[in-house]
């Protein structure tokens, strides 16, 4: 079931964020309460599956072209 709805990334993003936050402050550790780690993890799970379809799709096209290589040796000049 492959569908261009366009991607709602905010909770990535918002992970992004909280990271290079904790980082320019030298924090050793970032917390998020488990609606934002849910999701952040669903996000991260249709991301995934949406990237695994356009893979197949991808495949699938190109096993159904054929592709022929010819190979001639020439031994003179040897």
């Amino acid at each position: 079931m492959q569908t261009n709805e366009p991607l709602n990334t905010a909770s990535i993003q918002a992970f992004i964020q909280q990271v290079k936050g904790a980082e320019s402050s030298r924090s050793k550790d970032i917390r998020m309460d488990i609606t934002q780690a849910k999701n952040l993890a669903f996000t991260l799970g249709i991301v995934m599956a949406r990237l695994n379809g356009d893979l197949e799709q991808i495949l699938a096209k190109k096993s159904d072209t054929e592709e022929n290589i010819e190979i001639r040796l020439d031994g003179s000049g040897w």
